[in-house]
């Protein structure tokens, strides 16, 4: 018998989602998400559901992302198949924005990996607990694509220049610099999650108090905090080539290997995801996900995309041949047509 991609329970007085794919560090497919949107729906109109919880199966990963190596597939199998792709990141991106305005406690139980999509389902509730365990990154210019689910919204609201600089970076970020950068709301060890959800369940109107129960004060600090300062004055430009310079200029055995990682991702990403983060500053939530959902359309039929996920996970041979090769290379015209309307076919929220 197959098990379930995703499981929906009730506790107490919570609902409860389990991504369920451990194998696949429970990475969301097309049907996970039509579900979870789908069940999201009926639990906001039960009087006998007072708070949600979402958690992930296994011991390493709370989600993944979205299976973008079925979607870059998708891709490249004809016009069908392409509409279904596309259609994905409409629902997908639909989800985020029932989370972010769901009028109930939205708890997001992260311990583990928490990458792209995985950030999509967790950081637009309303509580995001995390343990020693998290690994938290936006690593999509490593795959031709840009931090999407939301991050237009998200990582130019984080300190200074700091979502920008993770943004661009993929760099990964620990349980005490999702804190820092306002990802997570609280900390709880992991030995102590079960029990935490457990009184949530039972609990679910004392809500407040029982996290504040469980949770702790994040020691260490975040490993951002000692470059906070070369983050601002290096990130603090309106173009890829300004901050390049602004790292050559810095020199440090930080700003040097920041630079040598931005120059491996894809160069129309770094574009296109500057960009976004810059737009999005001044948008609200709807608007972020209408603009992430043109971006999404554009960049799934590039050359990059496909690539970025054969060399990261098909082929796995970590050496993608990027086109345009580099930044100079890449027109200003074709990053800006990535945001143009679409039309009939706009996401509408």
């Amino acid at each position: 018998m197959t098990e379930p991609e995703i499981i929906f329970s009730v506790e107490g007085g919570a609902g409860v989602i389990t991504l369920s794919r451990p194998k696949a560090l429970n990475a969301l497919t097309f049907d996970m998400v039509r579900r979870m949107d789908r069940q999201l729906v009926d639990w906001a109109g039960d009087s006998a559901i007072k708070v949600v919880m979402i958690t992930g199966a296994g011991d390493r990963a709370f989600c993944s992302g979205g299976d973008i190596k079925s979607v870059a597939e998708m891709v490249k199998n004809g016009a069908a198949a392409r509409k279904e792709a596309g259609e994905f990141f409409r629902l997908e991106y639909t989800l985020n924005h029932r989370i972010f305005t769901y009028p109930k406690p939205y708890i997001a139980l992260i311990d583990g990996i928490v990458m792209g999509g995985g950030k999509g389902v967790s950081a637009h509730g309303s509580h995001r607990i995390v343990t020693e365990n998290t690994v938290f990154a936006m690593p999509e210019a490593t795959i031709g694509f840009f931090p999407d689910v939301g991050g237009g919204y998200f990582l130019p609201r984080c300190p200074g220049e700091t979502g920008l600089y993770l943004g661009l970076t993929s760099r990964r970020a620990n349980a005490f610099d999702s804190l820092y950068i306002g990802f997570a709301t609280h900390f709880v060890p992991g030995a102590k999650m079960a029990d935490l959800r457990a009184a949530i369940a039972a609990s679910p109107h004392r809500l407040e108090a029982i996290l504040k129960r469980f949770s702790q004060a994040p020691t260490p600090v975040s490993g951002l905090v000692p470059y906070r300062e070369k983050i601002d004055s290096c990130f603090g430009h309106d173009s890829i080539a300004e901050i390049f310079a602004a790292l050559e200029r810095d020199a440090s055995p930080w700003a040097l290997g920041t630079l040598k990682t931005m120059t491996s991702l894809s160069p129309f990403s770094l574009k296109v995801t500057l960009q976004q983060i810059r737009r999005g500053a001044k948008m609200d939530f709807a608007d972020v996900m209408a603009m992430e959902y043109r971006l999404s359309q554009a960049c799934i039929d590039r050359p990059d995309f496909y690539e970025g996920v054969r060399a990261a996970l098909i082929d796995k041979d970590k050496t993608p041949r990027w086109n345009p090769p580099t930044v100079d290379k890449v027109k200003d015209a074709d990053v800006a047509a990535c945001f143009q309307s679409l039309g009939a076919q706009e996401l509408v929220l």
